[in-house]
C-alpha cells in the first residue's frame, strides 16, 4: 500500500500530505485532489464519504479541502483511454488501411 499519483502511479515519498500547488513530478497532475483522497468513493453521493466536505466539481483538480488525507492503496495501472476524436481518427485509419 503506497501513496501515489492517481493518474500515472508515481509514488509520493515525502511525509505528510501534499500542498495545494503540489503536482506529480512525472505527469504534472495535481496531487491534492479528490482522486487521491481516502474519502473519495465514486459510489456515494458527490463521490465523497466525508459528509462535512464542500462539493468539488472537478475531482482531478487541486482543491483546498480541509478533510484531504492522501490515500494509501495499491497501484493498479489504468488503461490509457483515447479521446473521442483520437478514437475516431484511429478507426478511420484502420478502415483506410493506413
Amino acid at each position: 500500500m503506497t501513496r501515489h499519483c492517481h493518474k500515472c502511479g508515481e509514488p509520493w515519498t515525502l511525509p505528510g500530505n501534499p500542498g495545494r500547488g503540489e503536482v506529480c513530478m512525472k505527469c504534472r497532475a495535481d496531487l491534492r485532489c479528490c482522486m487521491n483522497c481516502q474519502s473519495y468513493d465514486p459510489r456515494v453521493a458527490e463521490q465523497c464519504r466525508e459528509r462535512r466536505a464542500e462539493l468539488v466539481l472537478d475531482k482531478e483538480a487541486g482543491n483546498f479541502c480541509e478533510y484531504f488525507e492522501f490515500a494509501r492503496r495499491k497501484w493498479e495501472g489504468k488503461e490509457v483511454k483515447l479521446s473521442r476524436e483520437e478514437a475516431a481518427r484511429a478507426h478511420l485509419k484502420k478502415l483506410l488501411g493506413d
